[in-house]
């Protein structure tokens, strides 16, 4: 396997496990996977910092939260360096304690850096707040 691809399939790990993890409500391993300066930028809300995502995270992952499935459809990964970008549609579900669920799509750009021979999430601009993007399911 070439490096070119060898750090892809690193990078399609990195979005399978974080998806995982999500799924399963473990916030450690998906802090694991971004940098300690990651920025997440979404329609009507100011920039998110790692310390606000942890504390969300955290938050959401107590008994009784929303509980989350969902899959990254990446149609492309440019690596360049220590530096790699990609994009895709991001498709989520989002299931209340009372059953209710609130399905997701829209587009995603992510950029990541390789820190310490692993690849993580660096920056993340997500359009799935984006009106008519959203549906109750």
């Amino acid at each position: 396997m070439s490096a070119a691809s060898s750090d892809e399939q690193a990078i399609r790990d990195l979005v399978m496990r974080w998806m995982q993890a999500t799924q399963a409500g473990d916030v450690d391993t998906v802090l694991s996977l971004m940098t300690d300066d990651v920025v997440f930028l979404t329609p009507g809300n100011a920039p998110m910092r790692k310390a606000e995502f942890a504390a969300a995270a955290r938050a959401m992952a107590q008994e009784g939260g929303p509980r989350f499935d969902g899959h990254n459809d990446i149609h492309e990964i440019t690596i360049h360096g220590d530096i790699a970008w990609m994009w895709g549609q991001l498709h989520v579900r989002v299931t209340r304690a009372d059953g209710t669920a609130l399905v997701r799509s829209g587009p995603v750009m992510s950029v990541l850096r390789r820190e310490g021979g692993r690849w993580r999430l660096a920056r993340d601009a997500n359009m799935l707040g984006a009106p008519g993007a959203a549906k109750d399911a």
